[in-house]
């Protein structure tokens, strides 16, 4: 897998110079993880809150649950990584059902904040025990809803931050760019070791490429907006996480109806590179593409219900002509691939319906038989091994 050089070098401290795989992971499932095949990462939602009494904090005592993680993620050689989404679940913006009034109102709250990031203190030094990498993943749509409000103008936009009486925080603007500041700073006094990735999604330019279908140019213009919005921020993210689409197309289908509509085509994916290419050399940034679906039109397993929805994600990226698909992503910046859906529901290379190996009428072609009990029929976990065992992509 020769080819061009990522159009951005990897931070310092990314524990790999090759191009990895990584799954969504749940506590315990670190072990047979490694024995499936050498994944490079494997990810953890933080969520709940941080004024709620659920929040991930109190899911082990005094944030330890982290701890955990991350010592059983190394014990088996995997890089931990943690998406951090608490601030929409936060109070008082948990009980508005508008996503983007929700975070927004939760940043302007002055309460909501100083827990915000007291909350965010307690990760960044359960996260940095190990004196090892670790990745962390940071508020994910939250910094599109102000990019499509705001452009790029990040001053303009309230947010609590020196106002909360942190004394860590003082001289630090009360707005957007003041928020990125301030986390940027905790890291670097508490956290060395962890690597912080800030969240891109093209939805944030008002536009979603996929759906519009727009010519080069436009997305060339989308790709400046979105770094033009990244660096009015000020703050010096280590990585930028990138996504496709946190469910299956084939749940969107079926559950949404949205009549086939999500469905990724050669030209979107052409589309989705020139993007992200034009993002990672105005930016300087280099991208790991995150909960990119699993499901999959080979296996019979995929028939379209909870659980096991088709998708074409993974054979794009893993499957036939897969490798010149990836030359692709990595010159536009790409350097790794993390795994999992972002819904209940979605498909899991797990056997997280627990009906074990199931073999349905085959639909739209997809006629092969189960390899294992994993709810994508196994076809996932069976690339990920091809994908190493022939891989040699630097970055």
């Amino acid at each position: 897998m020769a080819g061009t050089a990522a159009a951005a070098k990897p931070p310092r401290g990314w524990p790999s110079r090759r191009v990895e795989l990584g799954l969504a992971d749940s506590p315990g499932g670190a072990a047979q993880l490694r024995r499936s095949t050498h994944f490079g990462f494997r990810y953890q939602y933080l969520a709940g809150g941080v004024n709620t009494g659920s929040g991930w904090s109190g899911w082990n005592p005094d944030g330890t649950f982290v701890s955990r993680y991350v010592h059983e993620s190394l014990a088996h050689r995997i890089t931990p990584v943690f998406t951090y989404y608490v601030l929409r679940q936060s109070l008082p913006g948990k009980n508005d059902g508008n996503e983007q009034h929700a975070d927004l109102g939760n940043l302007a709250n002055q309460g909501t904040m100083r827990a915000l990031f007291q909350d965010l203190e307690l990760f960044f030094r359960r996260a940095n025990e190990s004196g090892r990498t670790v990745a962390s993943h940071l508020v994910p749509d939250m910094w599109d809803f102000p990019e499509a409000a705001q452009g790029a103008d990040t001053t303009t936009l309230p947010a609590q931050v020196s106002s909360t009486g942190l004394p860590e925080l003082a001289g630090l603007p009360n707005n957007l760019a003041g928020f990125a500041q301030a986390v940027v700073r905790l890291r670097d006094s508490l956290a060395p070791h962890v690597l912080l990735a800030y969240n891109l999604s093209v939805w944030g330019t008002g536009v979603d490429i996929q759906y519009s279908d727009p010519a080069n140019a436009q997305v060339d213009a989308l790709a400046r907006r979105s770094a033009a919005f990244y660096k009015s921020l000020g703050a010096s993210f280590d990585l930028t996480f990138a996504e496709f689409s946190d469910r299956d197309a084939g749940f969107k289908q079926k559950i949404y109806g949205d009549g086939g509509a999500s469905w990724w085509k050669a030209a979107d994916f052409r589309r989705n590179v020139r993007y992200l290419g034009g993002y990672s050399r105005a930016t300087g940034q280099a991208i790991a593409m995150w909960q990119i679906p699993l499901g999959n039109t080979e296996m019979r397993a995929e028939n379209n219900t909870r659980g096991h929805f088709q998708d074409n994600r993974v054979q794009w990226l893993l499957g036939r002509g897969g490798e010149r698909h990836l030359r692709q992503y990595r010159a536009a910046g790409v350097i790794a691939y993390l795994f999992g859906g972002g819904a209940d529901g979605t498909t899991c290379a797990c056997d997280g319906r627990h009906d074990g190996i199931t073999d349905p009428p085959a639909i739209n072609g997809n006629t092969r038989r189960s390899l294992s009990a994993d709810d994508d029929g196994g076809l996932f976990k069976d690339l990920a091994r091809r994908f190493y065992k022939r891989h040699a992509l630097r970055i």
